[in-house]
């Protein structure tokens, strides 16, 4: 720190003796009209200001600067300052045409000449929350984006879907790219219902500091040339570089502190009864609940990044270095992240070659991940404890000597599959995640005429990661073998791409033509490495001796590979102009996935096209109207499937027998399909102070690849089919407003609205259904008819009059024989509402996002009801009753004992109704309040921010976070079961340019 901070100010002395002055002049329009509000701006800083009522600016310059001068619905300029006092600009109108875009393979167009929806969302604005998985703070910032964060704290996993799930076997996840190349997303592991972990992901490990812009090509019209991997949308990320001109230094450094937003309504009022698990005493008491609070604590994040980039006209180049320091909110979780970046360009040969490369180095580290559901989660034991014994005893001596093997036990006051001593599982059941990355790309780019280009390009991605938890023996005997278990993984994950791309771009008369063609070769090799799994029957040799060595003869060491593919493909497209207001995309792209050789179908083509118009280009629009097109387009892709299904092989048991395999072989196996019409309309107005973007879309997937049971006789026990249909419709509609544009205040808002609607409209013959994650209190699944992510759970057996049912031999209520759906888990509808205020040197940006209709279920609330721990169980014994609606035999019953209510409805696998809840949540999700000045003289801008993030709910009905997800895969949406609790994050940020 020491260094950094010599090296940092001898930074701000040699920029402080720079010379500055002032520059003023006039900004008019190209009719002589002065305009009101333009931006100035110093390029590459913070430095700036706005033109009066008179068009008029002075602003404060150091030498050889560059002033930016922009206007919405105007094109900006920029202008190098010599010895100039005085700069007058006239800016003419078109910008709305003129923006250009990042899109598929990293190849920049116009805006307006796009057939497809796309959303950009600037490097600025994934900032100002200071997540430390980037991907988090895009929710609410683009239409038809969900995203769902893992519950497993810092350096958690986080899914992503664009419109809506559409495949059946649970991959729905969107492609992302880095600079036009393909990067690997895996996550490795997720809890589920009985318990586990989150392994991470690998967008987790990018510095968002490193990145310029994310754009979201939402539909598969707009990702076709990416092929299969695309058929999910894609998620461009273009990184920062080096630009012309003197070295520049950006240092930013914030802290962040996070504490509980909200958790389950406990009771300490009433005690257990004859030594008891559960708290089902009568009799009132005062016990302390403290304990519960001070388990938690006041976790922190520390990001930190510092860069350095500049160049001549011929070499640029940026380097950078990231570190995250973070502590969860439960004890011994820590989050550890290093990031090194560089990137740099060339060009030679009179400039017509350019040559770039990049480089990300990752290392990260995660201990003790929070788990969730059941099984060794520190939460269930904390929370189900007796309110009568003395918790302290248990947490200051939460293990005991086993004086007859003479090693440490478990000290707890039950054995109980369902809990341990929370402090137990924590000091002596370590869990490591590790992570070392690389991710290098080079890429050759010959301008062969000023036409015509020629580019090739290779990226590989490689980590090393290794997951291990062990086990003390002593542990609870449901999990954890007497000697002591052992999980151990090591591996790796694999990406080899390669492309290469031929350009054309000319204009004929009133037409253009863009012409790409190329190909592309692609290698994954994932989870390759070696597994040792450990439980109740799976233990050590000799207790507590985590080696391979001590493993004993029926614990296999397993080498493990999850996936291996080779793609290879080639792609054209030609996007065809006429006078800049008619535009045809077509483009076609041929695949060749080793997962599919052998079956005669390892070979697919898929097309797609599109057009524009440009209405304002067109025909005479009421002067209100600055811009306006209409779009459409079509395309159909391929989706290949998983690895190992086609003939899959044997496999080596522990013994060193062979496990025959059971699967038949699928060797007319087809590639799913995917096809997607879009229309979409974009309308801006009052010279670009007010604008929409509406989009519908439909997307239809078939030849779903499912899985059977083997007819009887066959000798085989499973194989697979091409059949199924899923269609996913929606609305996107983006508006953005600026209300308020002078000298002194800006006001920018924008509404983000989108709905899709999912339906499974067949299945196959032989199959009724299909189960996506089911436990003892819920069932979800999906049939004809039905909808991704619909959920069942048993409900009160009612009479004609919706009468509870109650037995009329005991009295608890009845449930119904068999699960019953009881909702979507997904939203029917999201709203993000972004708003950016600039008054004077000051900022506010805030965030509300809203999520609105769909289900959410508890098994949470379930079980703590069933063990007399939750606050309502003690409510209603203060009140001498549950409030009931029902009948016993021909009697009414408006009263029921507490106990048996809550034992009969809760528990493991009790009456699901009452724990499914409205989604509906409205929340304040981001808030930054920023103040821009200047030290030495003007020559280095800094900025202050006070940040936060997930700071209340303005409306929720559940008693649990529901966009916080136990699982981020797509079976356990808007489920709880004992999820780490949901945080609310305050902080500071510093950010200093030289």
């Amino acid at each position: 720190m020491r260094l950094l901070f010599t090296i940092l100010s001898i930074l701000c002395f040699s920029v402080g003796i720079m010379a500055q002055r002032t520059v003023s002049g006039t900004v008019t329009s190209t009719e002589g009209e002065p305009l009101i509000g333009v931006n100035v701006l110093v390029k590459g800083t913070t430095t700036g200001t706005v033109t009066d009522f008179d068009g008029k600016y002075s602003v404060s310059v150091p030498n050889q600067a560059t002033l930016e001068f922009s206007y919405t619905g105007y094109t900006p300029q920029e202008v190098n300052v010599t010895d100039q006092s005085v700069i007058d600009i006239t800016l003419e109108e078109g910008i709305a045409l003129g923006e250009v875009v990042v899109t598929a393979l990293g190849i920049e167009r116009e805006k307006s000449s796009l057939t497809f929806a796309q959303q950009t969302v600037e490097g600025t604005e994934l900032l100002e929350a200071r997540d430390i998985n980037f991907l988090n703070s895009l929710s609410g910032k683009a239409a038809g984006v969900e995203i769902k964060k893992s519950s497993s704290g810092p350096g958690g996993s986080t899914r992503v879907v664009l419109r809506g799930d559409k495949s059946l076997n649970g991959n729905s996840d969107p492609l992302f790219v880095i600079d036009g190349i393909p990067m690997a997303n895996n996550r490795s592991g997720q809890p589920g219902m009985w318990g586990g972990f989150d392994g991470g992901d690998g967008m987790s490990q990018i510095n968002p500091d490193d990145i310029e812009s994310i754009t979201v090509l939402r539909g598969s019209n707009a990702a076709a040339l990416y092929g299969s991997q695309g058929a999910n949308g894609v998620v461009l990320i273009t990184t920062k570089e080096g630009k012309e001109g003197p070295a520049k230094v950006s240092v930013s450094s914030g802290i962040t502190v996070e504490n509980i937003m909200l958790k389950p309504d406990l009771q300490f009022r009433y005690g257990s009864e004859g030594g008891t698990k559960e708290s089902w005493s009568t009799t009132r008491g005062n016990y302390d609940g403290s304990y519960v609070d001070d388990f938690f604590q006041t976790g922190t994040n520390q990001i930190n990044s510092i860069s350095i980039s500049g160049g001549t006209a011929r070499t640029k180049a940026y380097f950078s270095f990231g570190n995250v320091n973070a502590r969860g909110i439960t004890p011994q979780n820590t989050y550890n992240r290093y990031n090194v970046t560089f990137k740099q360009s060339t060009k030679m040969l009179n400039d017509k070659l350019t040559v770039g490369s990049n480089i990300i180095l990752t290392n990260e580290v995660s201990r003790n991940r929070p788990a969730a559901g059941y099984y060794l989660n520190p939460l269930t034991g904390l929370y189900f404890f007796p309110r009568d014994r003395d918790f302290a005893s248990f947490r200051d001596n939460y293990s005991v000597i086993d004086p007859d093997r003479n090693v440490i036990g478990q000290n707890w006051f039950v054995i109980d599959h369902h809990q341990s001593n929370p402090y137990w599982l924590l000091n002596e059941q370590p869990r490591t995640d590790q992570t070392n990355r690389m991710i290098g790309s080079v890429t050759l780019d010959y301008q062969i005429t000023e036409k015509l280009s020629v580019s090739a390009r290779g990226n590989y991605d490689f980590a090393s990661k290794l997951q291990e938890q062990q086990f003390t023996s002593g542990g609870n005997t449901t999990n954890i073998h007497p000697n002591g278990s052992w999980d151990y993984w090591k591996f790796t994950d694999e990406l080899l791409y390669t492309d290469a791309l031929l350009k054309f771009n000319d204009n004929f008369g009133d037409f253009s033509l863009g012409l790409i063609g190329g190909a592309s070769y692609q290698k994954t090799v994932f989870g390759l490495g070696t597994r040792v799994d450990g439980d109740a029957n799976n233990g050590l040799l000799y207790a507590n001796e985590f080696f391979f060595q001590n493993l004993p003869p029926n614990v296999q060491v397993q080498s493990t590979l999850n996936s291996r593919l080779v793609k290879q493909a080639l792609f054209a497209n030609a996007t065809i102009g006429f006078k800049e207001m008619l535009f045809l995309d077509l483009s076609g792209r041929n695949d060749w996935a080793s997962t599919l050789a052998g079956t005669g179908n390892e070979s697919y083509f898929y097309p797609s096209f599109g057009a524009t118009a440009v209405l304002s280009k067109m025909f005479e629009l009421p002067e209100a109207v600055s811009f306006a097109k209409i779009r459409y387009s079509n395309s159909k892709v391929g989706n290949e499937v998983p690895y190992n299904v086609v003939n899959p092989q044997n496999t080596i048991a522990a013994s060193g027998g062979v496990n025959r395999n059971t699967q038949q072989p699928f060797e007319n196996l087809k590639p799913e399909i995917i096809t997607s019409s879009e229309f979409g309309t974009n309308w801006r107005f009052f010279d670009d102070r007010f604008g929409f973007d509406l989009t519908y879309y439909n997307t239809v997937s078939t030849d779903q690849f499912i899985n059977l049971p083997a007819p009887s006789g066959s000798g085989y026990t499973r194989y697979y089919v091409n059949a199924g249909k899923i269609i996913n419709k929606g609305i996107e509609l983006v508006v953005d407003v600026t209300p308020i544009y002078t000298p002194k205040l800006t006001w920018t808002t924008s509404f983000n609205f989108w709905t899709n609607d999912n339906e499974v409209v067949e299945m196959h013959p032989d199959l009724a259904s299909i189960t996506t994650g089911q436990s003892e209190g819920y069932g979800s699944r999906f049939e004809a008819g039905g909808s991704i992510g619909d959920i069942y759970v048993y409900k009160f057996q009612r009479d004609a009059q919706n009468r509870i049912i109650l037995d009329e031999n005991d009295g608890r209520p009845l449930k119904t024989a068999m699960q019953e759906l009881a909702g979507n888990l997904n939203p029917d509808w999201s709203l993000g509402w972004n708003n950016n205020f600039k008054f004077g040197k000051f900022g506010l940006n805030f965030i509300v996002n809203g999520k609105f209709g769909g289900v959410a279920f508890s098994q949470t609330e379930s079980m703590l009801d069933g063990a007399g721990v939750s606050e309502r169980t003690a409510a209603d014994r203060d009140a001498g009753g549950t409030t009931i609606d029902a009948v016993q035999g021909d009697q009414p019953v408006s009263t029921i004992d507490p106990e048996l209510y809550y034992r009969a409805i809760g528990d493991r696998n009790g009456i699901g109704e009452p724990y499914v809840y409205d989604r509906t949540n409205v929340r304040l999700t981001q808030f930054s309040l920023s103040y821009r000045t200047s030290l030495f003289n003007n020559t280095t801008p800094v900025t202050l921010s006070l940040v936060g993030q997930n700071l209340f709910f303005l409306y929720l009905e559940a008693p649990f976070d529901p966009e916080l997800a136990m699982s981020t895969n797509r079976n356990a949406a808007s489920l709880d079961n004992f999820n780490t609790p949901a945080t609310r994050t305050i902080g500071f940020n510093i950010n200093v340019n030289f």
